[in-house]
């Protein structure tokens, strides 16, 4: 997921985003997030940071493991932006040089998303994810036929249990391909994502706390209100709800998650001291991690506190899950994991192999996209029953590849296609979609993947 090597002579920005109209997009898209910030603070005499008050301060240290229960008004804050506003801004991305119509294989795509990149095939797919195969065992398959699933799961945990022994990153993100034993998971993603533990890790996240304790900022409001909108409405995540606050909070503050915008198309938001805007050495990053939490942000940290129960790990499972995958879901680019080519992979598999399906929900004025489109920036979390989420994140640390969210959305689309057929309306189409909580993973990609006719 890190970038490959670029060429020497290749300017920076090259390395962030190549393609200039994408970086043009991009740029202007984050200057719309900059207004939405600016003027809540304006229309809230808000300020973006201020130091607490020692009273304050001391408060917040003593409620530091029970944020929940606070309970402030944040009845006029509201999210900086949704996704279905960021699913506007990739809908009317276009390249100029195709802006003539010459290209015919591309205007043949019907889809909402209209810029030419190169997303696979099924063929390329089935290459790529050779391991979900039918004839191989899997974790989160019930009745495989080639191998009865309890003589495959105990061998399977027996290697897991090797590949931790011998502490071999790649051997283990090798192994998560086929799934991950719920009793392995935390160890494995550990090793995958080269997390250790050491004490300077424990010390530096206490840094950030105290951080957090110090200075008030905007976003910590925006991360309040998302928690309560999202996770603290959810059955599986409500219960994790002072876990987030810390996370979140600490996230804002951390400095080191700057380093990702040297391969990340986006750009870390600037802010100047009062009465010095434009002076370069009176300007900060606000947030200090450089990125404005939207609406569902926290669901991204939500299902990792099923695996990891102490802060300190927990934040940096997270932190380095943000900076190798989640950052390419709300940054537009023309990169293979990008949002852009998840939304144009997932049009092209249901426009391709489903095409009665895809052209009778668009000629109702249901485009598929509007409905997958959240599922895929939030990476299901929050649609799927947590273990299934978690065997397909599996896979995504295993592939290092975000395309198989574009690849499972598609999949549910095949497996509801018989209802969908039926439906009039977006809001018809939205309703035969809107539970997903009882869907399996594995037997949907496998399916898909190897029993589509190609």
């Amino acid at each position: 997921m890190f970038p490959l090597p670029a060429h020497p002579a290749a300017p920076p920005e090259h390395l962030k985003e190549p393609l200039v109209y994408m970086r043009k997009a991009q740029g202007s898209w984050e200057k719309r997030i900059l207004k939405s910030l600016n003027s809540m603070c304006t229309e809230l005499s808000i300020p973006l940071a201020r130091k607490r008050p020692a009273v304050e301060q001391k408060e917040l240290l003593n409620k530091w493991n029970e944020m929940g229960t606070d309970e402030p008004d944040l009845s006029l804050f509201r999210p900086v932006y949704a996704p279905k506003d960021f699913l506007e801004v990739l809908i009317n991305l276009r390249n100029p040089n195709y802006e003539n119509g010459d290209s015919l294989s591309f205007r043949t795509h019907l889809g909402l998303i209209q810029v030419p990149l190169k997303v696979k095939g099924i063929p390329e797919l089935k290459e790529f994810f050779v391991e979900l195969s039918l004839t191989t065992g899997q974790l989160g398959i019930d009745d495989s036929t080639q191998v009865p699933p309890e003589l495959f799961e105990n061998e399977h945990v027996r290697i897991g249990q090797k590949v931790l022994a011998e502490q071999d990153s790649a051997a283990a993100q090798q192994y998560v391909r086929q799934g991950s034993p719920t009793a392995l998971r935390a160890e494995l993603w550990t090793l995958i994502l080269n997390i250790s533990s050491q004490p300077e890790d424990i010390l530096y996240y206490e840094q950030l706390k105290t951080n957090v304790i110090q200075h008030d900022l905007l976003v910590d409001s925006l991360i309040y209100k998302d928690v309560k909108l999202t996770a603290s409405n959810d059955d599986y995540y409500f219960v994790f709800e002072d876990y987030l606050y810390q996370v979140l909070l600490c996230f804002s503050r951390d400095t080191s998650v700057l380093g990702h915008f040297a391969y990340n198309s986006a750009s870390p938001p600037k802010s100047y001291i009062r009465g010095k805007l434009g002076l370069e050495e009176y300007a900060v990053f606000y947030p200090p991690n450089g990125v404005i939490p939207f609406h569902g942000f926290s669901m991204y940290v939500a299902p990792l506190c099923f695996l990891y129960h102490e802060p300190s790990k927990l934040y940096q499972i997270f932190r380095e899950m943000y900076v190798r995958f989640f950052f390419r879901l709300h940054s537009i680019s023309s990169h293979p994991s990008g949002i852009v080519s998840l939304c144009l992979l997932f049009e092209t598999l249901l426009q391709t192999y489903l095409p009665q399906l895809f052209y009778h929900l668009r000629e109702i004025g249901a485009q598929p996209l509007r409905i997958s489109f959240k599922w895929m920036v939030r990476a299901f979390s929050g649609y799927l029953a947590t273990d299934q989420l978690l065997l397909l994140w599996d896979r995504i640390l295993g592939y290092n590849s975000l395309e198989i969210l574009a690849v499972l959305a598609a999949a549910v689309f095949a497996f509801r296609a018989v209802n969908l057929m039926e439906v009039t309306s977006l809001a018809a189409a939205e309703a035969v979609l809107a539970d997903l909580s009882t869907l399996k993973v594995m037997p949907l990609l496998q399916i898909f993947l190897f029993a589509t006719v190609t």
